[in-house]
């Protein structure tokens, strides 16, 4: 199974990404450097992602840190529906999010869609958290 055959089975082609986000753009590494993602079950390669290295992680942090400002400006309400949006994606896209799993570390299907249900309701605890910052 390559790169072309997992993406046609997903039902949003967007969600399979061969690069890193940083400062909210899809970059490949410095030098296009990439590391193999293998299918366990078969040893074939599902695609890659960018083997990214001290600068990358420097301007990643720096991203997060100039992001991190536009968060502390949003009131608890807004937090709490930001992340509420995200555990709702989480949920709509579950199937494509599992098989991507599944195929990315060989375990089984049903166990990958609870490990994504499981992650979503991390989201959903912490968008209920963001509510309650302002004391209600």
């Amino acid at each position: 199974m390559n790169a072309m055959t997992t993406i046609g089975i997903l039902k949003d082609a967007d969600l399979f990404r061969q690069r890193a986000l940083i400062g909210n753009v899809w970059q490949h590494a410095h030098g296009k450097a990439t590391v193999d993602v293998i299918y366990p079950a078969s040893l074939e390669v599902l695609g890659t992602i960018p083997d990214m290295g001290r600068d990358e992680t420097r301007a990643a942090i720096e991203a997060a840190a100039e992001a991190f400002k536009g968060w502390k400006a949003r009131t608890h309400a807004e937090r709490a529906a930001l992340l509420e949006r995200w555990h709702d994606l989480m949920l709509e896209n579950q199937e494509d999010l599992a098989l991507l799993l599944t195929l990315e570390q060989g375990k089984p299907l049903a166990e990958a869609r609870a490990e994504i249900r499981y992650g979503a309701s991390f989201v959903k605890w912490f968008a209920e958290e963001a509510r309650r910052i302002g004391g209600s």
